[in-house]
């Protein structure tokens, strides 16, 4: 029998890396997809039934040939978490045009391309996930996120809007808002005075999308903020 494909479009050091380790311990084969592959190599020999695919998602030929391969290669994708991020910090004085959208075409753009490679099929199986990993600059522009926040905002949209087209059709769109930083080495080095309590896990957000797309349709969530206990909401 062969296993449910999950791909996670993002994979890093961080949430990318613990989805993939918890979907594949939960008996999927995963996809792992990053612009460069060599952490998602590495990752991929660690994971019974995994494969890195080096994917632009900013780029729709890139996009369209590596979920062909994943689908010929793996099968047809049961979920597909769409974690790829980008942030360029700074105000509105200071930013370029040409940072506002390269971090919109990552995190809105993206998410668009890749959810459309994936809608046709689950639609005819009418079943599937699709799960985005947002963040609070969705809901309010900070003084240095006047890129940042414009795009997630976007990618927010798209995936509610997502959510009101595909759940009809048996597709379970839903988000998760990152409230928080991210437990990650360059974190930790940047605030080394921060307790354990003050990061969010990547291990609980990865069990928090698992459990997204395991809901039963009757009672669907679209969208979960994901919070350390400490911080501040």
């Amino acid at each position: 029998m062969n296993k449910p494909v999950c791909v996670v479009a993002g994979v890093g050091p961080g949430n990318g890396a613990a989805i993939a380790r918890y979907f594949a311990a939960h008996g999927c084969a995963v996809a792992l997809l990053a612009r460069s592959t060599q952490f998602a190599d590495a990752l991929a020999a660690e994971l019974d039934g995994a494969a890195a695919y080096a994917c632009d998602v900013t780029k729709a030929a890139d996009v369209a040939a590596t979920f062909a391969r994943v689908s010929t290669e793996l099968g047809p994708v049961e979920t597909l978490v769409y974690n790829a991020g980008s942030g360029v910090w700074g105000d509105v004085e200071s930013i370029t045009p040409e940072d506002f959208e390269s971090v919109w075409r990552v995190n809105a753009l993206g998410t668009l391309l890749a959810a459309q490679q994936v809608i046709p099929d689950m639609k005819r199986r009418r079943q599937g996930s699709i799960i985005v990993i947002g963040a609070t600059a969705s809901r309010r522009g900070g003084v240095r996120s006047a890129a940042f926040a414009p795009a997630k905002a976007a990618q927010r949209s798209l995936a509610e809007s997502m959510a009101r087209s595909l759940w009809p059709a048996g597709i379970h769109v839903a988000l998760v808002i990152i409230d928080g930083v991210v437990d990650l080495e360059r974190t930790r080095q940047a605030m080394p005075d921060k307790p354990d309590n003050f990061y969010v896990q990547p291990d609980g957000v990865a069990a928090t999308v698992y459990w997204l797309g395991q809901q039963p349709s009757s009672a669907w969530a679209f969208e979960v903020e994901a919070r350390p206990f400490g911080e501040v909401w």
